[in-house]
C-alpha cells in the first residue's frame, strides 16, 4: 500500500497537447507509472511517432480541442473506451508574442480558444466521467506568466492567469465530488516552442540571470510534478498552483 500511493497503476488518463514538449513528457511519465493514456493532439503524424516509441497502454486521438467538434470527439472516445476518467491533463496551448496593441481579433480568439476555452469546456464535458472515477484529478498546465509579468504576450498571460483561477474555483466546487483540481506553472522549459526564443543568446542569458538555479527546466521535470499531483500520495492537495520554475517566481534582488 505504501508503494502504491506513488504509482498510477490502472488509472485512465487523458493528456491534451500530448505529442510534443511537456505533453509528451507527461504521457511518458504516466505510462511509466502504470497508467493507461489517451494522448490528444492536432496532427496524426506526431501522434503516430509518439505511439511507435511508447511502452505501455497508449492510445491516440487526432483532434483540435480548441474547437467544439474536437472536444466532442475526445469526450465520445473516453465514454466509449473507458466509461470513466481518472485524470485529465489540460496541456494544449499556443502563443503569439507581440505587443498588446498589435493583436488582431482573430489572434485573440485563437489564443483564448486554445489555451483557456478548451480546458474550461473539457472540464465541464468530462465532469460526469471524472465523478464516476470517485477519485478524479484535473491538472492544468499553466505558466508563471499567469502569476507575474513575463514578456511573452498579454493574451497568453491572461489565459494562464485565468486557468490558475479556474483551478481554485473548480477545486472548491468539485471537492464534494471527489475530484481534485491543481495546476503546474512552468518557467522556461526546453521545449520546441520555447526554443524559438531560447536559441537567441541574449534572451537565454536574460532568462538565466533571473533564475536562481541558473538553467532552464526539462519537460520531464514538469511531468514529474503533474504525475505527483495525480497520485494517491497527493490525496489532500487541491486548488494549488505549483510553480516549476527553478526559483524564478521567488527571486527578488539578489546581487552576486
Amino acid at each position: 500500500m505504501m508503494q502504491n500511493k506513488w504509482l498510477l497503476t490502472g488509472k485512465k488518463a487523458v493528456v491534451t497537447g500530448g505529442s510534443k514538449g511537456i505533453g509528451e513528457a507527461v504521457v511518458k511519465e504516466f505510462l511509466e507509472l502504470g497508467a493507461e493514456v489517451l494522448a490528444v493532439a492536432r496532427k496524426q503524424e506526431d501522434l503516430d511517432i509518439l505511439q511507435a516509441n511508447a511502452t505501455g497502454k497508449l492510445s491516440v486521438l487526432a483532434a483540435d480541442v480548441s474547437k467544439p467538434e474536437g472536444r466532442a470527439s475526445l469526450v465520445s472516445q473516453v465514454q466509449e473506451t473507458w466509461g470513466q476518467l481518472d485524470i485529465l491533463v489540460n496541456n494544449a496551448g499556443t502563443n503569439i508574442r507581440k505587443p498588446s496593441v498589435d493583436y488582431t481579433a482573430d489572434e485573440f480568439d485563437f489564443i483564448m480558444n486554445t489555451n483557456l476555452r478548451s480546458a474550461f469546456e473539457l472540464n465541464r464535458a468530462l465532469f460526469p466521467l471524472l465523478q464516476a472515477s470517485e477519485q478524479g484529478n484535473v491538472v492544468h498546465v499553466t505558466s508563471v506568466a499567469g502569476l507575474m509579468h513575463v514578456r511573452t504576450g498579454s493574451i497568453y498571460g491572461m489565459t494562464k492567469a485565468a486557468l490558475n483561477q479556474l483551478t481554485r474555483n473548480l477545486a472548491a466546487e468539485w471537492a464534494g465530488n471527489n475530484i481534485r483540481v491543481n495546476a503546474v506553472a512552468p518557467w522556461y522549459i526546453s521545449t520546441p516552442l520555447a526554443q524559438t526564443v531560447l536559441q537567441k543568446k541574449e534572451f537565454y542569458d536574460a532568462v538565466i540571470s533571473r533564475t536562481p538555479m541558473q538553467r532552464v527546466g526539462e519537460p520531464a521535470e514538469v511531468a514529474a510534478a503533474v504525475a505527483f499531483l495525480c497520485m494517491p500520495a497527493a490525496a489532500y492537495i487541491t486548488g494549488q498552483t505549483l510553480a516549476v520554475d527553478g526559483g524564478f517566481t521567488i527571486n527578488g534582488f539578489h546581487p552576486a
